[in-house]
Order: structure tokens, then sequence, then C-alpha cells
């Protein structure tokens, strides 16, 4: 089993911590599952504008190639204007609408309030539903108040809500390829 992480921000890393905290409690469970954070800062995707993908760069043909040959994914945005990312939303465009058909999926997002919490199942959820992907129920919202000065997360109970997460996800794409 293949479980990526990608993390939606172009700035900032507290989504990719989350996102990464999640492969790492997966793989601390699970050691033979094969883990890789698919971090949008370290890309520089195209935009979408209708041209096959092979006509896009590298950096666009290897980030949608990683999504293609995944089992599972945990998806994290940040959330900026009440909503997702324009860059997560521009990678979602470049994939096949069958792209998390019978995949697990799990969602992280954060945010610098807790007005913001229902943003992951009001935008991503029915994005990631439409490419007909399996949603884990225990998804995670995170605020900036959760942090420390690091960048550590300090609230214990975020770090098992994480850990809950990385179980479902794989307890599920398990018992879907029984």
């Amino acid at each position: 089993m293949k479980l990526l992480g990608i993390s939606g921000a172009l700035i900032g890393a507290k989504t990719a911590i989350i996102v990464d905290e999640v492969l790492k409690k997966a793989k601390e469970k699970y050691s033979d599952i094969e883990t890789e954070l698919l971090d949008l800062r370290d890309y520089q995707i195209e935009f979408v504008d209708g041209r096959p993908l092979s006509s896009y760069n590298m950096d666009t043909q290897s980030a949608i190639a990683k999504i293609l040959n995944a089992d599972a994914f945990v998806i994290g945005t940040p959330v900026y204007q009440s909503s997702i990312t324009g860059a997560l939303k521009n990678l979602f465009d470049h994939l096949p609408t069958t792209v998390f058909e019978s995949k697990v999926v799990g969602l992280v997002s954060t945010a610098g309030s807790n007005r913001h919490f229902l943003v992951a199942e009001t935008q991503l959820k029915p994005i990631i539903s439409f490419f007909k992907a399996m949603i884990a129920s225990k998804n995670v919202f995170v605020t900036n108040a959760d942090f420390n000065r690091e960048n550590v997360i300090a609230e214990e109970e975020i770090h098992k809500r994480l850990a809950e997460l990385a179980d479902e996800l794989v307890f599920m794409h398990q018992k879907l390829h029984e």
C-alpha cells in the first residue's frame, strides 16, 4: 500500500506538518506501507489550460504521476478566504475524474481560527466525492493555536486524532482490498 500525503499550501508549514504527521503515524504502526509527502511548496504546478498532461512541465507531470500511482491519500489544505487553496484546486483540475475511485482519502485542514472548521466538509469533501473517493470519517481540523512557537503540534488531542485518521485510512484500504 502506498499512502500519499498532499499538502495544498504554497506558503507556511503547518499544513505540511499535519499531513506529514498522519503519514508518520501510519508508518509507525504499519511498517510495511510506503508513505510519501507531496508538498506543493516544492513543485511548480502549471495552471490547467486544456493541453495534454505531457505538454506541462516536469513538476506538474511528476505530481500527477505520484497521485495516479498511490493507493490511499491524506489531503491537507490551509483555509484562505474561507476556502481551500487555489493551488490545490488547480492540482485537482489536472486529475482524471476517476483518480480516487475505490481509493480511501482522509482530509486535514488548518486555519487561523475555529470559524473555518467546516471548510473541508463543505468545499473539499464534495470535490473528493466527485472523484469517487471513499472518504474517511475521522478527518482533522487544526488551528494555529494548536501549534507552539516552533510549529510543533502542542495539543495531545490533535496527535490522538491524527493517529486515529491514519488507522482509519489503512483499515479502510485493507477492507476494500480483501
